[in-house]
């Protein structure tokens, strides 16, 4: 499995030529190029025809690139992944991912297209996004349907709509959900990112609420503006003290070969593997924000 910092993802329409070719330069982990809610019914051949020839012909560097392709239930779902593969795409976002059946459907898909294509055989990985109830309550089932699913990714929008609910800034009514979808990641070994965050007038909202993120165990926030990109880098970025440490446990179990299973000592505190996972996903954010190399 995959590992390396999601701590933002940058929605952009794919109908946008301008952020087609400069949404990655805002310094975001990764960019959602999106086709699904962002674009009209109208438009959607034509956002797809130009993220094809955007994937063909800029350099995004090390930024991570995503599209959130149409579900495969619409007409566009299937010539999404068809076009864009051949094209470059290697990560999407799976909107409106309800069932391990859509994902596993998606999966056999990339199977044929890859195939087709002559490219390797799972390279093509995807993030399933959890938009409802349904949803939330498969979160396990859906985190753990394909080997190419590398992360999973929450919408409180359509999620609070779909429920009767009002969605408030302090979050309550989510706490549950955004709970078991981040387990979920947790038990299938991959990444959590968290929705988006729209009132950009208020920006002491929006950092105590990507606080909250860290702490139930996020790896990233979906952000809808590029000024939301710093705030966040600050938050999920560790300290020195913390960094300083994760190092040194990093190295104690380099050292100890434990990572199959084990106890180790470091500064006379018992060690174990998920701890060691913690330290290593500290040291891995600590890259991204090029504090070490």
């Amino acid at each position: 499995m995959e590992k390396r910092a999601r701590r933002t993802m940058l929605f952009a329409p794919a109908n946008n030529p301008k952020m087609l070719v400069t949404a990655h330069l805002y310094g975001a982990d990764c960019v959602l190029f999106d086709l699904e809610d962002a674009v009209k019914y109208a438009d959607k051949d034509a956002a797809r025809d130009l993220l094809a020839e955007a994937l063909k012909t800029v350099d995004y560097g090390d930024t991570e690139i995503f599209a959130r392709i149409n579900p495969l239930s619409t007409e566009f779902g299937r010539d999404d992944v068809k076009i864009l593969v051949p094209a470059g795409l290697r990560k999407m976002r799976l909107a409106m991912c309800e069932t391990p059946e859509q994902v596993k459907e998606l999966d056999e898909l990339l199977t044929e297209v890859e195939k087709e294509y002559e490219i390797e055989n799972g390279a093509c990985k995807i993030q399933c996004s959890l938009e409802t109830p349904l949803a939330v309550m498969n979160a396990v089932s859906i985190a753990t349907a394909s080997p190419r699913v590398t992360s999973i990714s929450f919408g409180a929008e359509d999620f609070t709509r779909t429920m009767g609910a009002e969605r408030t800034k302090e979050g309550k009514e989510l706490f549950v959900a955004r709970t078991m979808v981040v387990m979920a990641a947790a038990i299938a070994g991959v990444d959590a990112i968290d929705t988006v965050w729209s009132d950009l007038d208020d920006e002491e909202g929006f950092k105590a609420e990507v606080k909250t993120s860290m702490n139930l165990g996020f790896a990233g926030k979906s952000c809808i503006h590029p000024s939301q990109i710093k705030i966040v880098h600050k938050i999920f970025t560790p300290n020195k003290e913390e960094l300083e440490k994760s190092l040194e446990i990093v190295r104690a179990a380099e050292a100890a070969n434990i990572n199959k299973g084990g106890v180790i000592t470091v500064n006379g505190k018992m060690v174990d593997i998920p701890v060691i996972a913690k330290a290593e996903k500290v040291v891995r954010l600590a890259k991204s924000a090029g504090m070490i190399k």
